[in-house]
């Protein structure tokens, strides 16, 4: 009956009890309960822990019955403070859980935005128009698959000439291979005339556009530029990307003389990348893949490369390299 206000059954038992027997001790009520008074002592304890008994003035060691509209009343009083105590902490529970996800939501809505998927090649045109026209400082570019898009370029054209008229340095990384397409070639030299920085290399990996070391837009499929793109905000990302653009374009080497045997070498850039391609175990489709050539490229500069040195054979091909000095000898295949 009195379990709501935190009364046990026992000590419910034995206070209904003393209100029944008035005046009786704990004998009289272990009588009226057939309970052992050890077993009413030990109720009793709890009603005085409760305030619901109290000593008796006649009966010294036994205890009295504290009126129900008194001790009851203030044991209720008790639980409903102590309610209310715990209804505050709900809600102060409440507020910190509803900070926790409001301080969790923004950081995952801030990882949401470091990383912004474009899609479609109108779309992504559009969000590079955009980052062009907010770019104050640099532009970095990977641009690999030999011979450009005629499209691309075109679109390119306006962007790169604004960018270049208001002060913005722009250097360009492009594939040896890109040399021998005309047009890719003009366009290259034409960013020069405006005062980029155009350099290529054998072998680039994906495509990649770097606006002031802040943001990079990256394809979600190399394979195929049209399917989109994603433009990535992440400072720590970006600072890798830009490590890896100042890696590629320290080994790069003007477009102007990008027909031009490095004096100091007796291969060209080219075909030492092919070479070292051979060295790992790649196939002649794989060459020409990485070098963006067609096979029939690939496969004659290596038939030259077997002939320049006299072999008979790949691996006899890569051993007289490491001879010639063409290959290091220690990692033929870096």
């Amino acid at each position: 009956m009195l379990k709501s206000l935190g009364v046990g059954v026992a000590a419910d038992a034995i206070y209904h009890a003393m209100i029944n027997v008035p005046g009786g001790g704990v004998t009289e009520v272990a009588e009226h309960l057939g309970w052992s008074a050890d077993q009413v002592r030990a109720g009793l304890d709890e009603l005085a822990r409760l305030s619901l008994v109290r000593p008796s003035s006649e009966r010294p060691g036994e205890f009295r019955p504290v009126p129900p509209e008194v001790g009851l009343v203030s044991l209720l009083a008790r639980q409903e403070a102590e309610l209310r105590r715990r209804q505050d902490e709900l809600t102060q529970g409440r507020l910190a859980v509803a900070q926790l996800i409001d301080e969790y939501t923004g950081v995952y809505r801030q990882q949401l935005a470091d990383v912004e998927q474009v899609d479609g090649i109108d779309a992504v045109r559009s969000r590079i128009e955009a980052l062009s026209a907010e770019c104050r400082a640099e532009i970095m570019t990977f641009a690999p698959g030999g011979a450009q898009n005629a499209a691309n370029l075109r679109a390119s054209r306006p962007l790169d000439s604004a960018v270049l008229h208001r002060g913005v340095r722009m250097r360009t990384l492009y594939q040896d291979s890109m040399t021998s397409d005309s047009p890719s070639l003009g366009y290259a030299s034409w960013l020069v005339e405006q005062g980029a920085e155009v350099r290529t290399v054998p072998v680039l990996p994906s495509r990649m556009i770097i606006y002031d070391r802040t943001k990079a837009v990256l394809p979600l499929d190399p394979g195929d530029s049209s399917a989109g793109a994603v433009v990535v905000c992440g400072t720590g990302v970006v600072i890798t990307l830009c490590e890896l653009f100042e890696r590629v374009w320290v080994t790069g080497r003007s477009t102007v003389d990008g027909h031009d045997l490095d004096p100091a070498s007796p291969l060209t850039a080219q075909e030492q990348a092919v070479l070292r391609l051979l060295a790992q175990g790649h196939t002649d489709d794989a060459v020409a893949r990485k070098l963006a050539v067609s096979v029939r490229t690939g496969r004659r500069i290596t038939a030259n490369l077997i002939s320049r040195l006299g072999a008979k054979s790949r691996f006899q091909a890569g051993a007289l390299a490491v001879q010639m000095g063409w290959l290091d000898p220690a990692n033929p295949g870096c």
